[in-house]
C-alpha cells in the first residue's frame, strides 16, 4: 500500500509525459545500430534463480567515463514486492536526471526455504560485480547512488556499510529503512523467533551470533559509510522514528554527511510537499555525491 500511494505521489509531479522508448533483452543485449544510442535492457539476468534479474535504463551519449548509475532497491519487508513498484521513481529519474543509467533490481524473495539475509546483500552485490565487470560494454562508470524503499533501504544501508569494500557506493537514500533491530519497539510489535527462522541463514553466520544486532545498519556505521539521506514519518507503524534518530547519532558520530527529514504521517503516506521535499534532497544528493 505505501508503495502504491507514493508512486501515485510521484506521478503527479509530472512523469507521465515522458515518452520512453524500451525494448526488452533478456540477455541483457543492447540493441539498435549504435551503442551509444538511449536504450532499455529489461531483465538482465545476474544469477540462476528466476528473481535474480534487474532492469538497466542507459542513456544516449554514455562512457564508461562519466555515466553513473542510480540503483533502485524496492520494498516489501523482504518477502514480496518486485522492481516494477520503482517504475515511478526510474521515470522521475529519467527526467531529471538523463545523463545517468539506472538499475532497477530485483533481489530473491525469502520465503521460509530460501532466507533473506545475508542472502539478499550478496544479491546486490552480484548485481555492482556485474556492473563493475561489464562497465566498457555497457559503457558506464561504475560508481553507484543507492536508492532504497523500506526493505529495500535496509538492504542499501548494510550493503553500503558491510558490503561495498571498494567504496563504489557514494551515497544512500534510505527512505523508511530499519536501522535498529534492537529498538524494543520489534520485540513489542513483531514475533521475533519467527522471523529469525523465516529470515535468516543462520548457517552463513558464526554460531551464537546475535542477529538483531548483526542485522542492524547503526551497528555497522563507520568512517568508511557513505553520505546518507533519510526519510521518516513521525507516526509510522512499521518502522519507528527513534530508528532514524539512531541512524542519524552513528552518523554524527563519525562525521559521515548526512540528512534527515521526518514528516507527517506513516510509512511513506506523507503529503505532495513532503515527497516534492524528499525528491528535491535525493536530487541533491545525487548532484553532489555522484556528479
Amino acid at each position: 500500500m505505501f508503495m502504491k500511494k507514493l508512486f501515485h505521489l510521484f506521478l503527479g509531479i509530472g512523469i507521465l509525459c515522458l515518452n520512453i522508448s524500451c525494448s526488452e533483452d533478456d540477455e541483457g543485449t543492447p540493441n539498435g545500430p549504435s551503442p551509444l544510442e538511449e536504450q532499455t535492457l529489461l531483465n538482465i539476468s545476474y544469477g540462476s534463480h528466476p528473481q535474480e534479474v534487474f532492469d538497466l535504463y542507459l542513456p544516449a551519449g554514455r562512457s564508461s567515463q562519466s555515466t553513473r548509475v542510480i540503483m533502485l532497491i524496492h520494498g516489501g519487508g523482504w518477502t514480496q514486492g518486485d522492481k516494477s513498484e520503482m517504475n515511478a521513481f526510474v521515470y522521475q529519474l529519467k527526467l531529471t536526471h538523463p545523463d545517468y543509467a539506472i538499475a532497477n533490481v530485483n533481489y530473491v524473495l525469502a520465503n521460509g526455504d530460501i532466507k533473506a539475509f545475508p542472502h539478499q546483500f550478496l544479491d546486490i552485490q552480484a548485481i555492482i560485480q556485474k556492473l563493475t565487470n561489464e562497465k566498457e560494454y555497457y559503457q558506464i562508470k561504475p560508481d553507484f547512488g543507492l536508492v532504497g524503499v523500506s526493505a529495500g533501504a535496509h538492504i542499501a544501508l548494510m550493503y553500503d556499510s558491510v558490503y561495498d569494500t571498494s567504496n563504489q557506493v557514494k551515497f544512500v537514500a534510505d527512505i523508511v529503512g530499519p536501522t535498529n533491530f534492537e529498538d524494543p519497539f520489534y520485540e513489542e510489535q513483531f514475533p521475533l523467533g519467527g522471523i529469525y527462522w523465516y529470515l535468516v541463514d543462520q548457517s552463513a553466520y558464526p554460531e551464537g551470533t546475535n542477529y538483531l544486532y548483526e542485522l542492524s545498519p547503526v551497528n555497522h556505521i563507520g568512517n568508511h559509510t557513505s553520505p546518507t539521506a533519510m526519510f521518516y514519518g513521525n507516526e509510522d507503524p512499521l518502522v519507528p522514528v527513534t530508528n532514524a534518530h539512531d541512524l542519524e547519532a552513528k552518523l554524527i558520530q563519525y562525521n559521515i554527511p548526512r540528512t534527515l527529514k521526518i514528516y507527517n504521517g506513516g510509512h511513506g503516506n506523507w503529503s505532495q510537499t513532503d515527497l516534492n521535499d524528499a525528491w528535491s534532497i535525493v536530487n541533491h544528493y545525487i548532484e553532489t555525491y555522484l556528479p
